[in-house]
């Protein structure tokens, strides 16, 4: 059971650690004026199943997106397994191509959208990221899942339940950020 929703032991106490720190306000989110928001940024590890995935989301939702990765390599293709379960979910990766946090530009407007608090914390001590609004994904699943464990290299039931809350969370954002549509 822990495999099949949290990934691994490691990411069910990453989740639940991550809930004291959201309440404590130890997660380094930095709220967003959902006026100003223009442009979604989902942020992940690598770039190619996660924040690639709600890129894709986003973007068939009619929204304006971007996606980078804290340590990856610009250009690679996303994670095959990851391209299957968006494929069973009726999305298309194979197209996709990593962005390195270096290699991405911010837009005034930007919101970033982190899987895991301890991206929040690289994004805050970033100086050229830091003064952007920041949060977690998983505040926009039901429940809230402030730790969304990266499905790269573990089994497929994971990797669907991982795509699908994040899949979940982007269609509530439609609603929650609605100057960042496309029309």
């Amino acid at each position: 059971m822990i495999r099949a929703r949290f990934g691994t032991l490691r990411g069910l106490v990453r989740l639940i650690l991550s809930y004291p720190q959201l309440a404590l306000g130890l997660s380094a989110s930095r709220p967003a004026d959902p006026a100003q928001v223009r442009r979604l940024v989902f942020v992940c590890q690598g770039n190619i199943c996660r924040s690639a995935f709600a890129d894709v989301v986003a973007r068939r939702a009619g929204l304006r997106s971007a996606s980078f990765g804290l340590s990856t390599t610009t250009g690679r293709a996303a994670h095959d397994p990851a391209i299957a379960a968006a494929r069973a979910l009726g999305h298309d990766l194979a197209q996709h191509r990593a962005v390195d946090m270096a290699d991405y530009v911010p837009q005034a407007g930007d919101l970033l959208l982190a899987m895991e608090v301890r991206q929040l914390h690289r994004l805050a001590a970033d100086p050229r990221l830091n003064h952007l609004p920041r949060t977690l994904l998983g505040r926009w699943t039901a429940p809230v899942l402030p730790h969304l464990h990266d499905p790269y290299g573990l089994d497929d039931p994971y990797m669907a339940i991982c795509l699908a809350r994040i899949e979940q969370a982007v269609e509530r954002l439609v609603s929650a950020f609605p100057r960042a549509r496309l029309s």
